[in-house]
């Protein structure tokens, strides 16, 4: 059994999963595919696989496909490390998946206007108005952040489990993005917590591109 991702290293999606593999400890081969690469996500063999034609796409290699990046990542741990980052206690999982959606709703629309802005638009065509308004966005969504991490070294509390994830990922590229942000100090420690982590480093701390 061959298990496959599909995606770009620099995705923030991809991350997602590619951390929680590692975390796991599963091997599987990455073909890079999306923005950049040739063989796009917009030829009829990747809209088989996903026919919004976005990555990551992961396919299990015993006929399991799935996409959407937070579906992908709880479905590794579910299956593959129960009682590690999936908590078989439904309200501690609770915990860990509304952090996830909160993510996804919240915290990511908050920050990436500002990332596209910074990193992949030309300096002369940026606009600087979609920054500052990032800026206030997330600065509100990383301070409730900072208050749900103050007693409690991860999400869900004191182990890492699956809401780290998204979160971690998003938070990485929010630190790392250059432009000025409020002080969280939980949120520094969370995510210096998170740094020691092998899986974490090799898979979500990448040059910004």
């Amino acid at each position: 059994m061959t298990r496959t991702l599909y995606g770009r290293p620099n995705s923030l999606n991809v991350q997602k999963v590619r951390w929680a593999l590692a975390e796991i400890g599963l091997t599987y081969q990455h073909v890079e595919s999306g923005r950049g690469y040739e063989g796009g996500n917009d030829q009829s063999w990747f809209l088989a696989l996903n026919p919004n034609g976005v990555v990551p796409v992961l396919d299990d290699g015993d006929g399991t496909v799935l996409w959407e990046s937070n579906a992908i990542v709880r479905y590794l741990a579910a299956r593959y490390d129960s009682g590690g980052l999936w908590s078989e206690e439904p309200a501690f999982r609770a915990e860990s998946d509304r952090w996830m959606d909160w993510q996804q709703s919240t915290l990511l629309p908050a920050i990436n206007p500002a990332f596209w802005q910074l990193i992949r638009t030309p300096a002369a065509q940026r606009d600087d108005s979609v920054v500052q308004d990032c800026v206030t966005a997330a600065n509100a969504a990383f301070k409730i952040l900072d208050a749900a991490l103050a007693d409690r070294r991860y999400i869900a509390g004191m182990r890492p489990t699956i809401g780290d994830i998204p979160l971690g990922v998003t938070t990485y590229r929010w630190l790392n993005l250059p432009m000025d942000r409020a002080s969280v100090p939980n949120v520094e420690a969370y995510y210096a917590r998170l740094s020691e982590r092998p899986a974490f480093r090799d898979t979500v701390m990448l040059p910004l591109t």
